[in-house]
């Protein structure tokens, strides 16, 4: 197919093309503005989106009137699928029972017809010809069916506002988006609907199957697509940003070490081999380390004596990992005494141990580590980077040379740490790591008198 003047490209259901065939359609012109629709983006697709190679819009505002699908996860029960079938039958409504073998899709609305002698049932499936198919469908959707047996061509663009209830046999072998689009083709109208995913025991499943029908059965609310994308996204992993697979290592490492590793990689070409094309960025930010980690044997965390909710405590971690700023750190310290009292010590240097990733990562540290009282601080790994002849590198080793006592300079292959003796506590460190700053950036000099005499 050619086109004149091709201007915009709309994939609508993105989530049922590959890899392959949306490259193929995006080289029918270079630079066509692009637009995907999907309640289920493939992990690769929202990869791009959230590392910002695209734009990305969420609609969360479900039509009027819409409720949630009841979302349940069972085995293989004869008296549930008479139950749930006769329930939605006598409330005047309509059931689809997906079997995606064809071979055995016969057998199994017989099977059906035993268990409700008196429903009438229909059968679809894609090797049917085109218009026995078609009269099938229109028959369902004119109520001659109580009961449509398909394989899952149902899955997108059928609507059929009387069916609320729709029963999947063998969930586990269907992908996420397949199961959400499924789920999609009931409770479209003001009816309670029923989604009954039919598996065998959690137990005996393999891992990702498992999370697969965990995740579906989790997120039942409305708009919770995108939601079950990032799950996918987790399970699947985001696959080569600029190959052909669409899935690839995240599974082993976790989607937050490999965002971590992805912006690493990317932060390196920027100071490398793209240094020109981002060379007033990086003088505007000079953002040397993307973060900085502290590894530490003192007591520095929320004790549960404080708070003793498991699940509460690993939700105030999230909230303190995402302060970027003192303002909203001190906004969060005041919700922890309004909420469980005085704040104890330990939180106190938890506090204290976010505001040395700010500081570590301004001065060019990628570790910061107090074992034994001994303090090593990592300098940036790439020997190369421009941080070695930046001024806050030569700052420091000024300091270190002149005001700054029991430190020294240590290498390490291609390596740089610095390391300094008897430190005790980690509010030292953020004194040190004060004084190692430029002096036009320190905090005044009365917050710095009471330094401590290991660090003179």
């Amino acid at each position: 197919m050619k086109f004149k003047e091709l201007g915009l490209l709309v994939i609508d259901e993105e989530q049922k093309f590959g890899v392959a065939a949306k490259e193929k359609i995006k080289n029918l012109k270079v630079n066509v503005d692009t637009l995907t629709l999907t309640a289920t983006p493939i992990p690769r697709t929202l990869q791009f989106s959230l590392m910002g190679a695209r734009d990305l819009s969420v609609i969360n505002t479900p039509p009027p009137n819409r409720q949630p699908v009841h979302t349940e996860v069972a085995m293989f029960n004869d008296e549930l699928i008479r139950d749930a079938i006769y329930y939605e039958t006598e409330r005047g409504g309509q059931v689809f029972f997906i079997h995606n073998r064809v071979h055995g899709l016969a057998e199994m609305r017989a099977h059906i017809q035993t268990l409700c002698p008196d429903i009438s049932i229909g059968m679809a499936h894609g090797q049917l010809e085109g218009d026995e198919l078609e009269e099938t469908i229109l028959d369902f959707m004119a109520q001659k069916y109580d009961v449509l047996v398909s394989t899952n061509i149902v899955e997108s663009g059928v609507d059929i506002p009387n069916a609320n209830t729709i029963i999947v046999n063998n969930a586990h072998q269907f992908g996420l988006s397949d199961l959400h689009q499924l789920r999609g083709r009931v409770g479209r109208s003001n009816k309670k609907a029923f989604c009954y995913l039919l598996a065998p025991s959690l137990s005996l499943l393999p891992s990702d199957s498992k999370k697969r029908l965990q995740t579906i059965e989790q997120f039942s609310e409305l708009g919770s697509g995108f939601q079950i994308a990032m799950k996918d996204l987790d399970i699947r992993g985001a696959g080569n940003m600029l190959g052909g697979e669409q899935s690839g290592f995240i599974t082993d490492i976790g989607f937050e070490m490999y965002q971590k590793i992805l912006n690493e990689a990317i932060r390196e070409l920027k100071h490398t081999d793209f240094k020109d094309v981002f060379k007033e960025q990086i003088l505007d930010k000079e953002d040397f380390v993307s973060d900085c980690t502290i590894d530490t044997d003192l007591e520095i965390l929320i004790p549960d004596s404080y708070v003793e909710s498991i699940a509460e405590r690993l939700s105030l971690y999230t909230q303190l990992d995402q302060c970027e700023h003192e303002s909203e750190l001190q906004l969060f310290r005041a919700s922890l005494i309004d909420r469980f009292g005085p704040i104890p010590k330990q939180v106190e240097d938890l506090f204290t141990a976010l505001r040395l990733r700010w500081l570590g990562k301004e001065l060019g540290f990628e570790k910061v580590m107090l074992k034994n009282r001994q303090l090593k601080l990592y300098f940036v790994g790439n020997p190369e980077s421009p941080y070695f002849q930046s001024p806050i590198f030569d700052y420091i080793l000024e300091a270190t040379q002149t005001t700054i006592k029991n430190v020294r300079l240590k290498h390490i292959g291609t390596n740089m740490m610095m390391i300094v003796d008897l430190v005790k506590t980690i509010d030292e460190i953020e004194k040190l790591f004060l004084r190692l700053k430029r002096p036009a950036e320190i905090q005044p000099s009365n917050q710095l008198s009471e330094t401590d005499s290991s660090l003179e």
